[in-house]
């Protein structure tokens, strides 16, 4: 796909086209090895609006499940780390936001181009746990701000998304994990339409209980602690 992705990395409006490619690599990414999507939807996306998409973070295959499961295009905001992988950076930095969480001012370019990108009718994906949490044991880190700022300014509806097994199959702990079902539930979404600024704390929160109390009723359901 080298040459074709070189092709419609070259401008931002061939980002569809790029799109495409993403997600043919995505799905053989995932059943090349060995996992099977597996999504219920509470509520279907209209692919003539733009939306804020979030979810819990645990694993590296969270990005190809992600490009998956929303067959209309989006941005990710992801950490500049991933700049750095060989090849898989090259294209991710062209097409994508990065942003070094250190560094104040990368943080504020990084508003000011999702912003931008906002603008022009594009979707948005953000992991606002910022990160795939060090404590393992951990079901649900606290959320950032940015996603839901963002979203109050657009006044775009946010969809909650719960990854459930992606910790379990490809974690980042070095040996383990397993081929399997990744099970994926597309929640109702929280509309921000009317919301102002001021009651960003409050959607953040409803949105990451959304996502906290499906996670400890799977782990319920499966008898597992919720430490």
């Amino acid at each position: 796909m080298l040459p074709v992705l070189i092709i419609v990395t070259s401008a931002e409006r061939f980002y569809p086209q790029y799109y495409v490619c993403a997600r043919i690599w995505a799905k053989c990414i995932l059943y090349g090895m060995g996992f099977y999507p597996e999504i219920k939807r509470m509520q279907q996306l209209d692919p003539s609006r733009n939306y804020m998409l979030v979810a819990n973070h645990t694993s590296m295959i969270d990005i190809m499940l992600m490009l998956i499961l929303i067959k209309q295009p989006f941005i990710f905001v992801g950490k500049q780390e991933l700049a750095k992988i060989p090849l898989f950076g090259f294209f991710y930095k062209k097409t994508n936001i990065t942003v070094d969480r250190k560094c104040t001012k990368s943080r504020q370019d990084v508003v000011t181009e999702a912003q931008r990108r906002l603008d022009r009718g594009a979707s948005i994906c953000i992991f606002p746990e910022g990160g795939v949490p060090d404590d393992r044991s951990l079901v649900l880190d606290s959320f950032k701000d940015g996603a839901f700022r963002l979203a109050i300014a657009h006044q775009i509806p946010i969809v909650p998304i719960t990854f459930y097994d992606n910790k379990k199959r490809f974690s980042y702990k070095f040996i383990s994990g397993s081929p399997g079902k990744l099970r994926v539930k597309v929640h109702k979404f929280i509309e921000t339409e009317g919301k102002s600024p001021s009651q960003r704390r409050e959607i953040k929160e409803r949105t990451r209980n959304v996502i906290l109390n499906e996670l400890i009723k799977d782990l319920k359901s499966n008898n597992k602690p919720t430490s």
